[in-house]
């Protein structure tokens, strides 16, 4: 609204209003004034504010959220290997062509391709060299400055949500029990027109179009419970076993220009479940419940998703390297720096002494290696849990507000 108000007020100043009929006094004839140019109006834009913001690790550690400390790295059942590996896997994406393409660009100029590449190196030479998550604390504090994002309020509240990779069985051939397709690219996708065909017009409402449809002949897998493709499709890669006792696995090969609807979303806006509260396995046991209701909403996300198979082949995030279980998250690739060194702080369900899930807030060290349709702007942050059904049952429940910080060396 400032901006139009602005706008009309320039021009309101600027017109010059000149009578082409001066008077005559005296046979002497008063020349016309020459206008004087004026200016166009300076558009006015609102200042871009930067998705990162640079802050010390003394402020950034309070009592809710001790910058650094990340207490499941030590101790019997640690994870430090994961994380390595994790911190491996970057260092590999930055040295291609395509990380330092994607960095000539980035839009924060103190967040170069070596800069992050050198913090990767120091920080796992201190994870190495370190005796206690004290210890690694101290030497992070010391030497790396912290990066905030700012969040979707920009005041650095980020939502987190988890993804997973799945397992599933499936046939090679369709059955009267397997019957449900998973299709790979088309070979002509690249010529596709736009806007592309909606899910509904390639896989119909009932997900069974057959030869109907213009992916008839690219049916990868078929599977018995029409949830587990639309599954796939959502998280973007899966473990399959086979009916013939072999294993496979699929990842993303490409998918129609539609951005993401959630289908709780949609649920709870027509009243059929409570938006409250509301996570994958209450969505699931509704579908399980009521399975005709699966036509009514499963189209209602239009985009549709190709895969590829990949032999066994861990889940690859979008730089192209393996994503690793609880060490690599999914931010705005526009927006966040990809291959990166962050910590996040976040509720995250883990399993007790009684096999039942708990939430417990902590502060883990992760590399920023994958994106995702519903993952956009500054305040979106989405956790890969890792493979298989314990991952799922908490990746579907993982929610809540948290921080995320990205971890640079100070020179």
């Amino acid at each position: 609204m400032m901006r139009e108000t602005l706008a009309l007020l320039s021009l309101s100043l600027g017109i010059a209003v000149v009578n082409p009929l001066w008077p005559v006094v005296a046979q002497v004839i008063i020349p016309q004034p020459v206008p004087v140019p004026v200016a166009a109006p300076v558009p006015i834009t609102p200042e871009v504010v930067p998705p990162l913001q640079p802050v010390s690790p003394a402020t950034a550690c309070n009592s809710r959220n001790c910058l650094g400390w990340d207490e499941q790295l030590w101790g019997r059942n640690g994870d430090c290997q994961a994380l390595l590996t994790s911190i491996d896997n970057s260092l590999r994406y930055l040295e291609t062509n395509k990380a330092i393409i994607v960095y000539q660009t980035y839009p924060i100029r103190e967040i170069t391709l070596d800069r992050v590449r050198r913090s990767l190196v120091r920080f796992r030479q201190l994870v190495m060299s370190s005796k206690s998550a004290a210890e690694l604390q101290a030497s992070v504090h010391r030497e790396f400055v912290f990066y905030q994002s700012i969040g979707n309020d920009g005041k650095g509240t980020v939502k987190f949500t988890a993804y997973y990779e799945p397992e599933y069985t499936a046939s090679r051939v369709r059955t009267s029990v397997y019957k449900y397709p998973l299709y790979r690219v088309p070979t002509d996708f690249k010529q596709w027109a736009k806007p592309h065909p909606k899910r509904v017009d390639l896989e119909g409402k009932d997900g069974l179009l057959g030869n109907k449809s213009k992916l008839s002949g690219l049916e990868m897998l078929w599977f018995r419970d029409r949830f587990h493709p639309y599954m796939i499709q959502i998280q973007g890669s899966a473990q399959i076993k086979l009916t013939n006792g072999q294993r496979t696995s699929v990842g993303f090969g490409g998918g129609t220009d539609y951005p993401w609807t959630s289908i709780g979303g949609e649920l709870a806006k027509d009243g059929k479940l409570p938006l409250s509260g509301l996570t994958m396995p209450k969505l699931l046991s509704y579908f399980h419940q009521n399975p005709r209701e699966m036509s009514n909403y499963l189209p209602r996300w239009e985009r549709f998703v190709f895969f590829q198979e990949t032999n066994s082949a861990a889940a690859t995030g979008s730089i192209s390297v393996p994503v690793t279980a609880e060490r690599s998250i999914a931010t705005d690739k526009s927006l966040m720096p990809p291959g990166a060194l962050a910590l996040i702080n976040n509720s995250f369900p883990y399993p007790n002494s009684r096999g039942n899930l708990e939430s417990r807030r902590v502060s883990r060290f992760v590399l920023d290696q994958d994106t995702g349709s519903a993952i956009k702007g500054a305040g979106r942050v989405d956790y890969f849990m890792g493979t298989g059904k314990l991952a799922g049952e908490r990746a579907g429940i993982t929610g809540g507000k948290g921080s995320l910080y990205y971890l640079l060396l100070k020179n």
